[in-house]
Order: C-alpha cells, then sequence, then structure tokens
C-alpha cells in the first residue's frame, strides 16, 4: 500500500520505507502517486536519508527487475529517478533500437526536450504496469537535464535506448504512464510478447494486430 503523501511529510514517508530492508514495495498503476505531478526536489531529504533512499532505488530496481525506477513507483511523489541498463542483447537487437549500456545514475529534478524530428517505436514495458507491454513512439534523441545526488548538473544528448529511458522515467516524474502514449491496440501480456513479439523492431506487430508505427 503507498503512503499518503497527502498527509505524510517527504522525510517522514522515506524513512518509514526505508525502515524494512529489501526492495522497496512498486506502486501498481491506479495509484493516484502514479498520476500527479511529483514535487520538485529543494533538499526535502537531508544528504543521509537521500543517500539511503537513492540505493534503496537501486536495490528495487535490480531486483524488479528494471532499468528505470521513479519515487513515485515506491509511493514517494518527488522528482528523483535511477537509471542503469547493462544492456545484454544481441547484436542485432542493439543495431535496431540503438541499446547501448546505460551507467547508473541518478537523475533528480530532470526535463528533456527532443533534439530533431525522429521518432523511434518499440515495444515498452513498466514495473508499475506488471506482465504488459505496448508499442510506443518516442523521440530517438533528446536532451536531458537534471542534477545528480550531489547537485552537480546533468546536461547531455541521449540516444537510442538511453533516451527512450530518460523519457520514460521523467514521465512518471510529470503523472505520465507509458500507456498514456501507446499505440493501445498493441498491447500485449509479456508471455505473448516472448513467444510473438519478440523480434527487433515491432513491423510484425503492427501489421498483426492493425496499428501504425510513429
Amino acid at each position: 500500500m503507498a503512503l499518503d503523501s497527502a498527509r505524510t511529510p517527504l522525510a517522514e514517508q522515506v524513512a518509514e520505507l526505508l525502515a524494512v530492508d529489501g526492495p522497496l514495495p512498486i506502486v501498481t498503476a491506479g495509484d493516484p502517486v502514479l498520476r500527479g505531478a511529483a514535487e520538485p526536489f529543494d533538499g526535502q531529504l537531508e544528504p543521509a536519508l537521500l543517500d539511503r533512499f537513492v540505493q534503496a532505488l537501486r536495490v528495487t530496481m535490480h531486483a524488479a527487475p528494471g532499468v528505470g525506477l521513479a519515487a513515485p513507483q515506491v509511493g514517494v511523489a518527488l522528482r528523483i529517478a535511477v537509471v542503469e541498463d547493462p544492456a545484454p542483447v544481441p547484436e542485432e537487437v542493439r543495431l535496431a533500437r540503438g541499446r547501448v549500456p546505460l551507467p547508473f545514475r541518478v537523475l533528480v529534478n530532470p526535463v528533456y526536450e527532443p533534439v530533431g524530428p525522429d521518432r523511434a517505436a518499440f515495444f515498452e514495458g513498466c514495473l508499475s504496469v506488471p506482465g504488459w507491454q505496448a508499442v510506443v513512439a518516442r523521440h530517438a534523441r533528446v536532451r536531458l537535464r537534471a542534477e545528480d545526488e550531489r547537485g552537480r548538473p546533468v546536461d547531455e544528448v541521449l540516444t537510442g535506448w538511453p533516451a527512450r529511458i530518460a523519457q520514460h522515467e521523467t514521465d512518471h516524474l510529470d503523472g505520465t504512464l507509458y500507456l498514456d502514449r501507446a499505440e493501445i491496440r498493441s498491447l500485449s501480456s509479456n508471455e505473448v510478447v516472448a513467444a510473438r513479439w519478440s523480434q527487433p523492431t515491432p513491423e510484425r506487430a503492427a501489421e498483426a494486430l492493425g496499428f501504425p508505427l510513429g
């Protein structure tokens, strides 16, 4: 159950979450915390608590497993996310999707903007929508601006899968789920994706299920 962020100060919410060892419980679709804009981080967590929270997010992301996790996904409406992708995929997938390793990083108050008009459509899933995937067309290249957990600026251009991850996690902080951007006719269970739509690109799924790419 998510904590009641409307009544509990953020520092108290986080301390309560961290009182239990192990991965944090992940909030799933339907919980209001996933549908509101997260509060910008402005020192609500003192440095030691912030470090513990970031580490807990990383542990939870790895345990899920996933390649990104935003604070609202553990019930905390704070504009913080973690990302990391070792990209253990075949070469044909790497080439088709631009899925290259993304080192671990913390994104505080991230925003992104498209760089150029190109878009790319691929199946995408979410830890807060377990068991399902759908095709989402996203900007192929974005400029990501944020700070890290030490307040150092982040300003870089991402392409391929790292750009997709950055968009997905930043969207969480704005109350947006990937399903809001998806071709809903593409919605497929994980089992069906593995059995039918595991090709590097979703062209075959688009033809069979009747949805546009782009």
